[in-house]
């Protein structure tokens, strides 16, 4: 059966992921892993534990993590590929999604882990509060397409229903009320029930994907020519090779003892900052210095606390709402890096200050007295620690042929939804021409290990903002520039 969210591409679809400079895996501190038997062959073979195996004197810190990072062992498989292989794709948003999606369409069956509660997605986040039939999304807010080969799969998408484009007004909001228009072009699409629901359906009709979640894979250990993924202690199934599609301090912790240091130091170059999300439902439509907000999304100008703000119920529900506005704002990387805190354990003193701070920038941004600003009848706070990537190394993805694993993310193209996409579905087709040749000749299918990252500019709200908005803003702040000069 199709997948219903994937058109069909050929392999040379994508990018040609081959690179010039040959490959050369370390000499000191391999690791061979094979499925030969052993010297001293044992009659039950079991893969290593932690009771048997010798405890690391490291802990859980960064520096810890650093450490075993650059001194860890490398992985080499040696035996050929199963007759049926099968992929462990760590991390459900658009990147592992399309990369499962992909394979498929390469007869290769994957697994998708993800840690999503409610869905996957990973920034691709919708949140619907109950009873109040409340709506936000509260990460991806929409998305643009400037590349030909993503535009065919947002072809397929509209014709399925799945996604529409965002008609609103959407502009930038100067400090104090100033608004003015982006122009229409790109179109900026939306999903049509909410991101996370678009994330949801992308894998409703396949055949060979299986999906585990909420799961948080915790180890990966070669043993027997295959990768073993457990989740504390649980083993989560025995993989051909596997993909991370995901990052940050949890993607690092995962790498730092997997035998991978070349894919973890890639990992590790990687720099993130944060944001907040506030989260806010107001009973009536938000006023303006000049009478009512009439926009429906708005990157901020000259405020501290907030880079972005957007009513979802009319970006969502359109005429058919009749019901509270729900809004989300986001902050500038600046204030989240200035109010960053543990991400799973927001402490309700500083959730309190983000969400008071955050509400009095956008009473500044709308040009109200303040404490005039309506109180929101719900609200949430949430801080995306990893949201933000600074730099990028400009590359599909990353592949360790003689690890057998990969790296997709929008942050290897950039920050937005399409690069995510072209990222996930570059790697399932290398990881597919890989399987194919059985793993002959691995030095030819070496990517990425060794390219350097170069930093990323562009506005505060990155890839919720997504491609094309950059060219927009440069547009209009040029324009203005203009017609102040003359």
């Amino acid at each position: 059966m199709a997948p219903s969210a994937l058109p069909s591409f050929s392999s040379s679809f994508l990018f040609p992921l081959k690179t010039q400079k040959s490959f050369k895996p370390p000499k000191p501190l391999t690791i061979i892993c094979s499925s030969q038997e052993p010297k001293k062959p044992s009659k039950n073979p079991q893969r290593p534990t932690s009771r048997n195996r010798k405890r690391t004197p490291y802990g859980t810190s960064r520096r810890s993590i650093l450490k075993k990072t650059f001194t860890q062992e490398q992985v080499k498989f040696t035996a050929g590929v199963s007759a049926d292989p099968h992929v462990g794709i760590i991390g459900g948003g658009m990147a592992g999604l399309l990369c499962a999606l992909s394979l498929e369409k390469r007869g290769v069956k994957s697994t998708v882990f993800d840690t999503g509660m409610h869905g996957l997605g990973g920034r691709m986040g919708t949140r619907v509060i109950d009873p109040q039939q409340l709506i936000f999304d509260h990460a991806a807010q929409f998305f643009t397409v400037s590349d030909s080969r993503f535009s065919k799969l947002v072809d397929y998408w509209l014709e399925k229903g799945l996604v529409r484009e965002w008609q609103g007004l959407v502009g930038q909001l100067e400090l104090g009320g100033r608004f003015v228009p982006l122009p229409s072009s790109p179109p900026r699409f939306i999903g049509v029930n909410g991101m996370r629901p678009l994330a949801d359906s992308l894998l409703s009709e396949t055949s060979m994907v299986n999906v585990v979640r909420p799961c948080w894979i915790s180890k990966l250990e070669p043993f027997n020519g295959m990768w073993h993924l457990s989740e504390n202690g649980k083993p989560r199934g025995e993989f051909d090779a596997i993909v991370i599609a995901h990052n940050g301090k949890c993607a690092n912790r995962l790498l730092a003892s997997s035998g991978l240091p070349l894919i973890a130091r890639q990992m590790k170059r990687l720099d993130l900052s944060s944001i907040w999300a506030l989260l806010a439902a107001f009973e009536h439509p938000l006023p303006m210095g000049d009478g009512k907000v009439t926009f429906q999304g708005a990157f901020v100008k000259g405020v501290d606390s907030v880079s972005w703000m957007a009513n979802n119920s009319l970006k969502l529900l359109g005429s058919q709402s009749n019901g509270p506005h729900c809004w989300t704002f986001f902050s500038t990387a600046a204030y989240g890096k200035q109010n960053k805190v543990p991400q799973e354990n927001t402490p309700s003193q500083t959730a309190e200050k983000v969400k008071t701070s955050m509400l009095e920038g956008v009473e500044a941004a709308l040009g109200l007295p303040k404490g005039s600003l309506p109180r929101p009848i719900y609200s949430r706070v949430q801080l995306w620690g990893a949201a933000l990537p600074t730099n990028t190394p400009g590359i599909p993805c990353i592949f360790d042929p003689h690890g057998r694993a990969g790296i997709c993310g929008d942050w290897l193209l950039g920050s937005n939804l399409e690069s995510a996409a072209l990222s996930g579905m570059a790697l399932a087709n290398h990881i597919a021409d890989y399987l194919q040749s059985d793993g002959a000749c691995p030095e030819e299918f070496a990517v990425g290990l060794e390219k350097e990252f170069e930093a990323i500019e562009g506005h505060d709200i990155g890839q919720f903002a997504l491609a094309g908005v950059e060219s927009s803003l440069k547009q209009h702040n040029e324009m203005s520039a203009f017609q102040l000069a003359t």
